[in-house]
């Protein structure tokens, strides 16, 4: 998926402003260079005027900072790296672990989206790489997972 409409979901489904996803980005690193400007242009569509497509070092600190944000800072461990490459499980396991969700939430939000998931086959996806059973996350199955978390999280709210 692109990393724009990852932001302008999490956006979305939380509610948030400008402000407070530029706060987030820096719960994980409080230098980040980043403003309310440069978030605006981020969360535009591909195809508006002034389109940006987002780093993945914007979308790895906005996930990271959404876990503290959403959990809290754990200080009695040491702060965990930026990750370099952010693929769609990561963005997976990070939102997974910023709203606390278990097997059952999990599937119960892609059965919410029309997409229901196997245990096997969503296990596979928090598996390390080298996991002989491991499994790619595709865009669409990202997709109806923000979909489905976004029913849960707003369900005034059509997605």
């Amino acid at each position: 998926m692109i990393n724009n409409d990852i932001l302008r979901s999490v956006r979305f489904m939380l509610d948030l402003s400008d402000q407070k996803v530029v706060e987030i980005i820096q719960l994980a690193k409080a230098d980040f260079p980043i403003d309310k400007a440069e978030v605006q242009v981020l969360t535009k569509k591909e195809g508006e005027d002034g389109f940006v497509e987002c780093s993945t070092s914007v979308l790895a600190h906005f996930l990271d900072g959404l876990v503290i944000f959403r959990r809290g800072r754990d200080d009695s461990r040491p702060p965990r790296p930026v990750e370099k490459h952010v693929s769609n499980n990561v963005v997976l396991k990070k939102l997974r672990v910023a709203f606390e969700l278990k097997d059952v939430d999990m599937h119960q939000i892609f059965e919410d989206a029309g997409f229901p998931v196997s245990k096997p086959e969503l296990s596979a996806f928090f598996r390390d790489r080298s996991h002989k059973h491991f499994r790619l996350c595709g865009d669409q199955l990202l997709r109806n997972f923000l979909r489905g978390l976004t029913l849960r999280l707003r369900p005034d709210t059509a997605a």
